[in-house]
């Protein structure tokens, strides 16, 4: 990943949590406790969150696991790790955390029960990439979760639109002091590709023999599935 996102992120990581939760007004905890129970983990499994950031999706992903099952959290920048020790402690959930980028895991094919992003898929270089990398970790009939933002049709697209142009930067401005990384999150957003070009980015790689999405808060997020071959 590109050094300039990595410094982006490293800013604005002291306040990504309270940031996400005013921004979002809390529902991004929502669209996590979705990716969960549609990738089925379950007690015992073995989890990969890839660009985990403070580790919200992978904390989850523990509670569905258990004492029995292993979650292991992973991003291209340690800053963003930073505060994932503290909060494991506190939530008591183990979680580990490792520096690693999603277009090049370190780990040997078919370590995982299930891997996940959520709303890092569209900042790496190779998207294509990653979505190969993050399937030849899990087993076969493991699942690959991506959460990412979408665009949204219709009134709801109208004024989620407004709300990503004008008030996400100026509040993410005003609670990181960095205005521009809340312009550029909701401009890759906005040119991401979203439904069926997505999947069609998932079935390419060869390595999935199903995708599938959901609509999550009316399009304004997008809940992809893989199930790995």
């Amino acid at each position: 990943m590109s050094k300039e996102v990595q410094h982006m992120f490293a800013s604005i990581a002291p306040s990504y949590d309270r940031t996400n939760s005013v921004l979002s007004l809390g529902i991004h905890h929502l669209w996590r406790k979705a990716t969960v129970k549609e990738s089925r983990a379950n007690s015992g499994m073995y989890v990969l969150d890839c660009a985990t950031g403070t580790g919200d999706l992978a904390f989850e992903f523990k509670k569905a696991v258990g004492e029995n099952g292993k979650v292991l959290g992973t991003d291209f920048c340690p800053e963003m790790m930073e505060t994932g020790p503290y909060k494991s402690q506190k939530k008591g959930l183990h979680v580990e955390f490792e520096v690693a980028d999603a277009m090049n895991l370190p780990y040997p094919d078919a370590t995982f029960d299930i891997a996940s992003i959520s709303f890092g898929i569209r900042n790496v270089d190779d998207v294509s990439i990653a979505l190969s990398e993050m399937a030849r970790v899990v087993k076969p009939g493991g699942r690959v979760m991506i959460l990412e933002f979408g665009q949204p049709k219709g009134l709801i697209g109208m004024i989620y639109n407004l709300y990503s142009k004008y008030i996400i930067p100026f509040l993410g401005g005003l609670l990181t002091g960095n205005k521009e990384a809340y312009s550029y999150l909701p401009r890759t957003a906005a040119i991401f590709p979203c439904r069926k070009d997505f999947l069609s980015l998932m079935s390419k790689t060869g390595r999935y023999s199903e995708v599938s999405y959901k609509e999550l808060t009316f399009g304004i997020s997008f809940l992809y599935t893989g199930v790995v071959r």
